[in-house]
């Protein structure tokens, strides 16, 4: 699992560095910031035996890290939104990751890059997937080797300067600066998993 996990955290630096270069931004901005940070390897596995077509094993929800980083799971079920409210099933290819940007990666650029939606479902196709494994004697769980890779507890977050022409004055206030724990931390709360009451004051503003 070690091995694993860092060759996950690896490529989640790679593409850190590269979407800082592809910004216009030094090429340590985001790396700089995941150093010693808290990254979760959270393998998550559904027994397709006791779950049938409709079955949810994620709902819809977008992820509270800077990036969130997938092997390819034996079967399918992912679902993700795009920009324009489209929900497709993701496939990845073999040999190929996915990453998907988290809630921490849409405070710095403010609102740029959307953290994205998506939800984990039994298909039939997952049900086609799984017929197939059990007449073959194979494994018949889906499992998810997910990273979710976060920054530091005390990285300061706020719309970066140099991204201005991304994002608009007003919807940068939707982000006032905060620590990195202060972000987790009032996601957290808001699911209920933790009680925590920010001292940020928020305005409403339309992006």
């Amino acid at each position: 699992m070690d091995k694993w996990g860092n060759k996950l955290e690896g490529a989640v630096y790679t593409v850190a560095e590269m979407a800082a270069i592809g910004m216009g931004l030094e090429k340590d901005k985001f790396t700089s910031c995941l150093k010693g940070g808290a990254h979760l390897l959270a393998p998550t596995g559904s027994d397709l035996a006791k779950n049938g077509e409709g079955a949810i094993f994620a709902g819809f929800h977008y992820d509270i890290s800077f990036l969130t980083i997938h092997g390819k799971s034996r079967y399918p079920g992912l679902f993700v939104w795009l920009r324009n409210n489209q929900k497709l099933q993701a496939k990845v290819p073999d040999g190929c990751l996915l990453l998907q940007s988290g809630i921490t990666f849409e405070h710095m650029t403010g609102g740029y890059i959307h953290a994205g939606f998506h939800e984990v479902v039994c298909t039939d196709k997952t049900v086609e997937g799984y017929e197939k494994a059990k007449s073959n004697d194979k494994i018949t769980w889906r499992v998810s080797s997910t990273l979710f890779a976060n920054f530091r507890y005390n990285v300061e977050c706020e719309p970066i300067p140099e991204l201005s022409h991304l994002y608009t004055p007003e919807s940068a206030r939707n982000y006032p600066k905060r620590t990195a724990n202060d972000i987790l931390m009032t996601e957290l709360a808001a699911t209920n998993m933790t009680k925590y009451e920010s001292n940020v004051k928020y305005e409403q503003y339309d992006n």
